[in-house]
């Protein structure tokens, strides 16, 4: 396709298209969604938290209340969209999923209604678990918390794609944020050769705060001097949209000298858009430093906010 979109939502979502998007999750602190929080020991790795998580596990909280509310709202706006969301990936994270779900559960009732028609596909209606748009950790001497197994994830979430394979994994025990940006350049590459294949115009990508604001670097190959620095926005429940350049594809979307943690040739046209939630913009997220843990070559740099 010479155009696509691609739509990201943050803490948790996010839209590929000739126009690629993506949303972030919240109410806690999520891109894209408001969530219950966790705490962990720098010492042993320990995760815990006081509300207990539907997955059981201590770093993957449901939404709150208002996250949910968030999810609706973006599920009605996201249904509105053209050209229309073909295709749906979310980070396997269960706040994530709760945010897309409304939105999957839609299009499930338009086509057994026989309304789909040009407003989407059969794709739109299944959720791809995507662990390459999962949540950041950094570099700790123990591992991370990793989502629930596909299939507690399918009784969860029916309309989990069970078929899909992932892109990429995040490293068990995390990441710095050149590793990050590798892996979220080799997961998008997959996405977009993917979509071409199938004919996909736009893809929505539920996903966290870190990885919206990285997804914008990779594909706009815009990279700021600073990691701190205030490019890319990321506010809970968040609609950003990225559109491809007209002719533009992946295998040529970049110089030869160009970083192969880059791929360049999409422009944002919408920056973690909040004006479809009646809250408008809540939770912004935005990097403060590598987030290295002690006991590691990379725990120079200072922990500031914990992520979504």
């Amino acid at each position: 396709m010479d155009e696509a979109e691609m739509l990201t939502a943050s803490t948790v979502n996010s839209v590929v298209r000739s126009d690629l998007g993506r949303v972030r999750a919240g109410s806690s602190r999520c891109p894209g969604r408001f969530r219950s929080n966790w705490l962990v020991d720098p010492a042993s790795g320990v995760y815990s938290s006081y509300i207990p998580s539907p997955t059981s596990i201590a770093a993957d909280p449901a939404l709150t209340s208002h996250g949910v509310r968030q999810a609706e709202e973006l599920a009605t706006h996201l249904s509105t969209l053209d050209p229309p969301i073909e295709a749906v990936y979310s980070s396997p994270f269960y706040r994530c999923l709760q945010t897309v779900d409304p939105f999957v559960r839609q299009q499930q009732q338009q086509q057994h209604h026989h309304r789909l028609d040009r407003r989407g596909s059969a794709a739109s209606s299944r959720i791809r678990l995507e662990h390459g748009i999962r949540e950041w950790f950094g570099v700790a001497p123990f591992q991370h918390p990793t989502p629930a197994p596909p299939q507690l994830l399918s009784d969860l979430f029916p309309a989990v794609d069970s078929g899909y394979q992932s892109a990429a994994v995040p490293a068990e025990r995390g990441e710095t944020l050149a590793q990050l940006q590798e892996r979220v350049a080799t997961t998008l590459r997959v996405l977009i050769r993917r979509s071409d294949a199938e004919g996909v115009r736009a893809v929505v990508v539920c996903t966290h705060a870190a990885v919206v604001i990285v997804m914008g670097r990779v594909l706009t190959a815009c990279v700021p001097v600073t990691v701190d620095a205030q490019d890319f926005h990321a506010y809970t429940c968040g609609l950003t949209v990225f559109r491809r350049h007209h002719h533009h594809h992946h295998h040529d979307s970049h110089p030869v000298e160009a970083a192969e943690s880059l791929i360049g040739g999409w422009r944002c046209v919408l920056d973690s858009d909040c004006s479809f939630l009646s809250g408008g913009q809540e939770r912004g997220w935005k990097f403060s430093g590598d987030e290295s843990f002690p006991g590691t070559e990379s725990d120079s740099h200072g922990h500031g906010q914990h992520k979504l």
